[in-house]
């Protein structure tokens, strides 16, 4: 496996475990039944949009990139997430969009800020040779 399709697969498993995290915390939270079955019918709605926020933003471009295609998957995942739970009957009270938004905003776009200062910060320490 080439760096680059490392790097990309690192980047979207990370971006998956990140809408993962954010389910299980929130079902959690409420004391949601803990099948499998009720997780995926949490999880899939975010899945199915952090899959498009992927072609949207073309990410594979650029993985980790905090600000694009971050900012981009962050509100595409959002947005497409509570689209396609309203679509299939599950709710979207303003609470749970406003805790969704924080959550995956920190989620999605903080593992790349974080990445990406640990990257700069190694850039910097290492030797010219």
């Amino acid at each position: 496996m080439s760096a680059s399709t490392r790097t990309v697969l690192t980047a979207l498993s990370l971006d998956v475990v990140a809408t993962l995290v954010f389910v299980l915390v929130g079902r959690g939270s409420h004391n949601e039944d803990a099948t499998l079955t009720g997780l995926l019918v949490t999880w899939w709605p975010f899945l199915a949009a952090l899959a498009l926020g992927w072609i949207v933003t073309v990410a594979w471009r650029r993985p980790f990139g905090p600000i694009w295609p971050g900012l981009g998957l962050w509100v595409i995942t959002v947005a497409g997430g509570m689209l396609f739970r309203t679509l299939s009957g599950q709710g979207t009270a303003i609470a749970f969009v406003i805790v969704a938004t924080l959550v995956l905003a920190l989620l999605l776009i903080g593992w790349r800020t974080v990445a990406t200062l640990i990257g700069r910060r190694s850039r910097t320490r290492t030797p010219a040779a």
